[in-house]
């Protein structure tokens, strides 16, 4: 058994390079090979969202608090509450954040293939985000 004590894991600010705005992340677990997973606590302030990215293995959110958005490309936009389970298939391009006025924290687990959790796209635009 292994216990990481609250407070013994740091909360990092996410890279610009995958984000806009500003979001928060704090790792829950990331195991090493051969297991695959890996779970982060994320924290959007209102209007901070992902870019377009994929997962090799998918993805799945369990949003913890507050409401936001999430997207599938050429899907719609989707609102999402504290609650709500969302799972993205494997290569299935998307982005998630907050509302504009919202903030909004999940849980984000996948699983690596070949060591790789995530492929980064480009960035999700003003208007893309406002519908």
């Amino acid at each position: 058994m292994k216990i990481i004590v609250c407070g013994s894991v740091p909360t990092v600010i996410a890279p610009d390079k995958y984000f806009t705005g500003r979001v928060l992340q704090t790792a829950i677990v990331e195991k090493a090979a051969p297991a695959r997973l890996r779970a982060t606590l994320v924290s959007f302030e209102p209007g901070a969202r992902t870019h377009w990215h994929t997962h090799p293995l998918g993805q799945t959110l369990y949003v913890t608090s507050g409401a936001g958005l999430a997207q599938t490309w050429g899907g719609p936009i989707e609102e999402i509450r504290a609650g709500d389970v969302v799972s993205f298939a494997p290569g299935e391009k998307h982005w998630h954040g907050a509302g504009a006025k919202t903030a909004m924290t999940h849980i984000a687990m996948q699983e690596a293939l070949d060591g790789v959790h995530a492929d980064w796209l480009e960035a999700v635009t003003p208007e893309q985000y406002g519908g």
